[in-house]
């Protein structure tokens, strides 16, 4: 895992305590949930199938985590963007983290693979 690890930790704070503590998160929602790099990115899978991605705005240089069938999901804090598949989840990494928000927008992921919306 050194390269995931070399992406949490060239990232300056506050970005990297947050994405350490995104990932934390993440991956104690489901003992099936695994990580791994995908294009330069962490990457969260449930049984090998991508769900979810840490990443930084190029602009804002905040965090957020990529839901990869965001259209499957309807969250007020979920954005789409001009994306048509994926949506994404903003995080402030000045202030704390939405505990109750990312763990309801993880599992209402999960419970698309989990329930067979996804096929795995």
């Amino acid at each position: 895992m050194k390269a995931l690890d070399n992406f949490y930790l060239s990232s300056e704070e506050p970005n990297r305590s947050c994405l350490l503590a995104l990932r934390n998160i993440i991956l104690q929602q489901d003992n099936n949930v695994t990580e791994t790099k995908k294009y330069g990115m962490p990457c969260f899978c449930y049984r090998k199938k991508m769900f979810c991605y840490l990443w930084t705005d190029k602009k804002t240089h905040e965090p957020y985590m990529l839901m990869v069938e965001g259209k499957h999901l309807n969250h007020p804090r979920l954005e789409t963007g001009n994306r048509s598949r994926m949506k994404i989840f903003r995080v402030n990494p000045n202030k704390d983290l939405p505990l109750n928000t990312i763990e309801t927008i993880l599992n209402q992921a999960l419970n698309l693979y989990r329930n067979g919306i996804i096929k795995i």
